[in-house]
């Protein structure tokens, strides 16, 4: 074999060997960016709050639309306790995989750090943030038999006659805003907790406390049933559901606005893919039509964010609850 000979085959095999490295290279590549399947099993959707709040309601509203797109059963978990604590705490330490989300919101994940002097999880660091689902809404509602129509009859009422709020515990959202309406007001409201918003509107409508300042969703059925009477909005405009109800800034005190938000989180370590591909799936049932109506019916408007969006949004909230929470005095310890 002469010199050419042997110089054209070693030529062909490095050709070779270059194209079964370009071949295995570009197939890592793909490897390292193909999309993750999910979900390959069923999802669960913690949320830790008791049943028949804002917080159940969109999830299971959503959840079963996110089973019809995946394929998959998705399961939502109530685990009340401790504000929230308690279902939090199950998905900080839930694997970082996207199979356990947490159904949160302001009440609990932003507020929370500045009640409890010492938490189990980091509220911020321990979770991922994944998708916006609404804006909701609180409403100050009134027993039936208080004569009062507005929030001025309210406060006029309240300067007549001992008043009592309840609210789902010390530091929730509900406690804060009684107080925060004490403060713009006037009026010495006296605060009840309770383990949950929901048997705190059981008093309301039996009679035991006077008023609650509670999520539209929640209640919305007391309202139009009559059991209840909605006085005033705290968003920055009127429910679409509820057209006939006021805004607590129109009804003479401007500058209270709190229109909070809920959304999905992930625990810590979930792949960047899985985030992406779950919002990109939450955005897409946003778009039904019947998820659409049945947020209306409660009073939630429909938000959507992205991950980076929504952490922003934990993060300066975080810091805005704690000077509510200081100037109230609020406290869970």
């Amino acid at each position: 074999m002469n010199f050419s000979t042997v110089a054209g085959c070693g030529l062909r095999l490095r050709f070779v060997l270059g194209l079964v490295l370009s071949i295995a290279g570009g197939q890592l590549a793909y490897a390292q960016t193909a999309p993750i399947a999910f979900p390959t099993k069923p999802v669960r959707i913690v949320v830790p709050q008791t049943p028949g709040g804002a917080s159940d309601a969109l999830a299971r509203i959503v959840g079963q639309k996110l089973s019809e797109k995946w394929g998959q059963a998705v399961v939502v978990e109530n685990r009340a306790g401790a504000g929230g604590n308690i279902g939090m705490d199950v998905v900080a330490k839930a694997p970082g995989d996207g199979y356990t989300l947490l159904m949160s919101y302001v009440g609990s994940h932003a507020i929370n750090p500045s009640i409890y002097s010492k938490l189990p999880f980091d509220p911020e660091n321990d979770f991922v943030a994944v998708a916006t689902l609404a804006n909701v809404p609180f409403v100050a509602v009134v027993n039936s038999a208080v004569p009062a129509s507005s929030i001025k009859g309210l406060v006029a009422y309240a300067a007549s006659k001992p008043v009592s709020f309840g609210s789902a515990g010390n530091g929730s959202v509900n406690h804060l805003l009684g107080e925060m309406f004490n403060t713009a007001s006037g009026a010495k409201m006296q605060h009840v907790p309770y383990k949950g918003a929901a048997p705190a509107l059981t008093d309301l409508i039996s009679g035991q406390i006077q008023v609650v300042f509670t999520s539209l969703p929640s209640v919305a059925q007391h309202i139009r049933g009559g059991t209840v009477k909605g006085l005033a909005v705290t968003g920055s405009r009127r429910a679409a559901a509820f057209k006939e109800i006021p805004t607590i800034a129109e009804s003479g005190y401007p500058g209270f606005v709190i229109n909070p938000w809920f959304g999905l989180f992930a625990s810590k370590g979930t792949p960047a893919s899985v985030v992406r591909q779950i919002n990109a799936d939450v955005k897409k049932v946003m778009e039904d039509k019947d998820l659409q109506d049945k947020f209306a019916a409660l009073g939630a408007e429909p938000f959507e964010s992205t991950p980076q969006e929504l952490q922003a949004m934990l993060k300066s909230d975080i810091k805005t609850w704690a000077a509510v929470v200081k100037s109230s005095g609020a406290t869970a310890d």
